[in-house]
Protein backbone atom coordinates (compact mmCIF):
# COMPACT_ATOMS: atom_id res chain seq x y z
CA UNK A 1 0.00 0.00 0.00
CA UNK A 2 1.39 3.37 -1.15
CA UNK A 3 0.09 6.61 0.92
CA UNK A 4 0.78 10.10 1.21
CA UNK A 5 2.56 11.04 4.41
CA UNK A 6 0.05 12.19 7.22
CA UNK A 7 0.97 15.74 8.84
CA UNK A 8 1.67 15.02 12.28
CA UNK A 9 2.28 11.45 11.60
CA UNK A 10 4.17 11.02 14.89
CA UNK A 11 1.91 13.05 17.18
CA UNK A 12 -1.34 10.95 15.77
CA UNK A 13 0.00 7.83 16.47
CA UNK A 14 0.84 8.60 19.71
CA UNK A 15 -2.91 9.98 20.30
CA UNK A 16 -3.68 6.94 19.42
CA UNK A 17 -1.44 5.03 21.52
CA UNK A 18 -4.36 3.25 23.52
CA UNK A 19 -5.31 0.74 20.87
CA UNK A 20 -2.31 -0.23 19.97
CA UNK A 21 -0.63 -3.11 21.38
CA UNK A 22 3.09 -1.94 21.57
CA UNK A 23 4.94 -5.06 22.89
CA UNK A 24 2.63 -7.47 20.83
CA UNK A 25 5.03 -10.34 21.73
CA UNK A 26 3.92 -9.91 25.62
CA UNK A 27 0.81 -10.78 24.40
CA UNK A 28 1.34 -13.94 22.88
CA UNK A 29 -0.73 -16.78 23.76
CA UNK A 30 -3.06 -14.04 26.69
CA UNK A 31 -5.27 -11.84 23.73
CA UNK A 32 -8.07 -12.84 24.84
CA UNK A 33 -7.84 -11.95 28.61
CA UNK A 34 -5.44 -9.33 27.78
CA UNK A 35 -7.32 -6.78 26.58
CA UNK A 36 -10.81 -7.05 28.25
CA UNK A 37 -12.22 -10.94 28.72
CA UNK A 38 -13.25 -12.36 25.07
CA UNK A 39 -14.42 -15.10 24.06
CA UNK A 40 -12.26 -15.24 21.14
CA UNK A 41 -9.38 -12.92 19.72
CA UNK A 42 -9.35 -12.86 15.95
CA UNK A 43 -6.39 -11.37 13.40
CA UNK A 44 -6.93 -9.62 10.18
CA UNK A 45 -3.48 -8.95 8.20
CA UNK A 46 -3.25 -5.68 6.17
CA UNK A 47 -5.99 -4.02 7.73
CA UNK A 48 -5.51 -0.60 5.71
CA UNK A 49 -7.92 2.43 7.09
CA UNK A 50 -9.68 0.24 8.93
CA UNK A 51 -13.27 0.19 7.57
CA UNK A 52 -13.64 -3.68 7.15
CA UNK A 53 -11.70 -3.77 10.93
CA UNK A 54 -14.27 -1.60 12.44
CA UNK A 55 -17.16 -3.25 10.99
CA UNK A 56 -16.41 -5.92 11.74
CA UNK A 57 -15.21 -5.46 15.27
CA UNK A 58 -18.84 -3.66 15.63
CA UNK A 59 -20.44 -6.55 14.86
CA UNK A 60 -18.62 -9.32 16.97
CA UNK A 61 -18.45 -8.04 20.22
CA UNK A 62 -17.15 -11.10 21.99
CA UNK A 63 -14.52 -11.03 20.33
CA UNK A 64 -11.14 -9.28 20.01
CA UNK A 65 -10.18 -8.36 16.42
CA UNK A 66 -6.10 -7.90 16.38
CA UNK A 67 -5.64 -6.04 13.09
CA UNK A 68 -1.78 -6.26 11.92
CA UNK A 69 -0.83 -3.04 9.69
CA UNK A 70 2.96 -2.12 8.83
CA UNK A 71 2.11 1.22 6.59
CA UNK A 72 2.02 3.61 9.43
CA UNK A 73 0.14 5.98 7.74
CA UNK A 74 -2.97 3.88 6.96
CA UNK A 75 -2.28 2.59 10.77
CA UNK A 76 -3.13 5.58 12.17
CA UNK A 77 -5.92 6.31 10.41
CA UNK A 78 -7.69 2.95 10.90
CA UNK A 79 -6.64 3.34 14.78
CA UNK A 80 -8.78 7.12 14.16
CA UNK A 81 -11.83 5.57 12.94
CA UNK A 82 -11.95 3.23 15.47
CA UNK A 83 -11.63 4.86 18.64
CA UNK A 84 -14.07 7.96 16.73
CA UNK A 85 -16.63 4.89 16.62
CA UNK A 86 -15.96 3.85 20.28
CA UNK A 87 -15.22 0.67 19.02
CA UNK A 88 -13.44 -1.34 22.36
CA UNK A 89 -12.69 -4.94 20.67
CA UNK A 90 -9.69 -4.13 18.87
CA UNK A 91 -6.22 -3.78 19.42
CA UNK A 92 -3.01 -2.74 16.38
CA UNK A 93 -0.02 -4.21 15.26
CA UNK A 94 2.47 -1.72 13.94
CA UNK A 95 4.58 -4.91 12.02
CA UNK A 96 4.79 -7.64 9.53
CA UNK A 97 2.50 -10.86 9.01
CA UNK A 98 6.24 -13.02 8.95
CA UNK A 99 6.47 -12.37 12.32
CA UNK A 100 3.13 -14.32 13.40
CA UNK A 101 4.60 -16.48 15.39
CA UNK A 102 6.41 -13.91 17.65
CA UNK A 103 2.78 -12.69 18.38
CA UNK A 104 0.87 -15.38 18.89
CA UNK A 105 0.94 -18.64 20.43
CA UNK A 106 0.47 -22.34 18.67
CA UNK A 107 -3.43 -22.73 18.51
CA UNK A 108 -4.38 -19.46 19.98
CA UNK A 109 -6.63 -18.16 16.80
CA UNK A 110 -9.48 -19.66 15.69
CA UNK A 111 -9.95 -17.05 12.69
CA UNK A 112 -7.72 -15.04 10.38
CA UNK A 113 -9.17 -12.20 8.02
CA UNK A 114 -7.24 -11.81 4.64
CA UNK A 115 -8.35 -8.78 2.41
CA UNK A 116 -6.89 -7.69 -0.71
CA UNK A 117 -3.04 -8.32 0.13
CA UNK A 118 -0.62 -7.69 -2.95
CA UNK A 119 -0.49 -10.20 -5.45
CA UNK A 120 2.68 -10.67 -6.13
CA UNK A 121 2.85 -11.00 -9.70
CA UNK A 122 6.46 -12.28 -10.64
CA UNK A 123 7.41 -15.84 -9.79
CA UNK A 124 10.28 -14.99 -8.01
CA UNK A 125 8.02 -13.30 -5.78
CA UNK A 126 5.36 -16.28 -5.19
CA UNK A 127 7.12 -16.93 -1.26
CA UNK A 128 5.72 -13.27 -0.51
CA UNK A 129 1.91 -13.71 -1.00
CA UNK A 130 0.09 -13.97 1.69
CA UNK A 131 -1.67 -17.55 0.34
CA UNK A 132 1.70 -19.54 -0.42
CA UNK A 133 3.02 -22.20 1.28
CA UNK A 134 4.97 -20.57 3.58
CA UNK A 135 2.85 -18.39 4.86
CA UNK A 136 0.18 -21.14 5.19
CA UNK A 137 2.06 -23.29 7.37
CA UNK A 138 2.36 -20.40 9.74
CA UNK A 139 -1.22 -19.87 10.00
CA UNK A 140 -1.84 -23.64 10.51
CA UNK A 141 0.80 -23.09 13.70
CA UNK A 142 -1.58 -20.32 15.22
CA UNK A 143 -4.90 -21.60 13.97
CA UNK A 144 -6.72 -24.00 16.72
CA UNK A 145 -7.98 -26.89 15.38
CA UNK A 146 -10.70 -26.15 12.60
CA UNK A 147 -9.85 -22.68 12.97
CA UNK A 148 -10.35 -20.65 9.72
CA UNK A 149 -9.00 -18.21 7.01
CA UNK A 150 -11.23 -15.41 5.64
CA UNK A 151 -9.45 -14.36 2.40
CA UNK A 152 -10.78 -11.84 -0.48
CA UNK A 153 -8.83 -10.83 -3.68
CA UNK A 154 -10.02 -9.23 -6.65
CA UNK A 155 -7.29 -10.06 -8.23
CA UNK A 156 -7.93 -13.32 -10.78
CA UNK A 157 -4.96 -14.65 -11.05
CA UNK A 158 -4.08 -15.12 -7.00
CA UNK A 159 -7.50 -16.09 -6.34
CA UNK A 160 -7.05 -19.19 -8.82
CA UNK A 161 -3.15 -19.73 -7.22
CA UNK A 162 -4.72 -20.28 -3.77
CA UNK A 163 -7.44 -22.46 -4.66
CA UNK A 164 -4.64 -24.66 -5.39
CA UNK A 165 -2.63 -23.81 -2.33
CA UNK A 166 -4.80 -23.86 0.66
CA UNK A 167 -6.00 -27.64 -0.47
CA UNK A 168 -2.28 -28.83 -0.74
CA UNK A 169 -1.47 -27.14 2.63
CA UNK A 170 -4.04 -29.32 4.65
CA UNK A 171 -7.12 -26.51 4.40
CA UNK A 172 -10.79 -27.78 3.07
CA UNK A 173 -12.21 -24.70 0.97
CA UNK A 174 -15.90 -23.93 2.08
CA UNK A 175 -17.87 -20.77 0.39
CA UNK A 176 -16.02 -20.38 -2.66
CA UNK A 177 -17.34 -17.62 -4.94
CA UNK A 178 -15.69 -15.06 -7.72
CA UNK A 179 -18.34 -12.58 -7.34
CA UNK A 180 -19.34 -12.34 -3.61
CA UNK A 181 -21.67 -9.90 -3.60
CA UNK A 182 -23.54 -10.92 -6.40
CA UNK A 183 -26.81 -11.39 -4.37
CA UNK A 184 -26.19 -7.53 -2.74
CA UNK A 185 -25.69 -9.61 0.49
CA UNK A 186 -24.65 -6.92 3.16
CA UNK A 187 -21.17 -7.65 4.51
CA UNK A 188 -18.37 -5.60 5.81
CA UNK A 189 -15.91 -4.28 3.48
CA UNK A 190 -12.68 -2.45 3.35
CA UNK A 191 -12.50 0.61 1.72
CA UNK A 192 -10.53 -0.73 -1.70
CA UNK A 193 -13.22 -3.06 -1.54
CA UNK A 194 -16.53 -0.10 -1.92
CA UNK A 195 -14.52 1.50 -4.53
CA UNK A 196 -14.47 -1.64 -6.27
CA UNK A 197 -18.25 -2.45 -5.90
CA UNK A 198 -19.19 0.56 -7.08
CA UNK A 199 -17.14 0.74 -10.26
CA UNK A 200 -18.59 -3.72 -10.96
CA UNK A 201 -15.72 -5.21 -9.80
CA UNK A 202 -15.81 -8.56 -9.01
CA UNK A 203 -14.64 -9.51 -5.53
CA UNK A 204 -13.79 -13.12 -5.32
CA UNK A 205 -13.70 -15.17 -1.96
CA UNK A 206 -13.33 -17.98 -0.14
CA UNK A 207 -13.58 -19.52 3.51
CA UNK A 208 -10.21 -22.26 4.37
CA UNK A 209 -10.86 -24.30 7.30
CA UNK A 210 -7.35 -25.67 9.01
CA UNK A 211 -8.27 -30.02 8.66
Amino acid sequence: MRMRKKPNLGARLEAAGSVFAATPEEQRGRWRAAFGDYAEAHIEIGCGKGKFTAETAAANPDALLVAIERVPEAAVVAAERVIAAGIPNVRFIRGDANRLREYFAEAEIPRIYINFPDPWHKARHEKRRLTSPGYLAMYRDILAPGGEIRFRTDNVPLFGYSLETFPACGFALSGVTRDLHADGAATAATDYETKFIASGVKICSLTAVKE
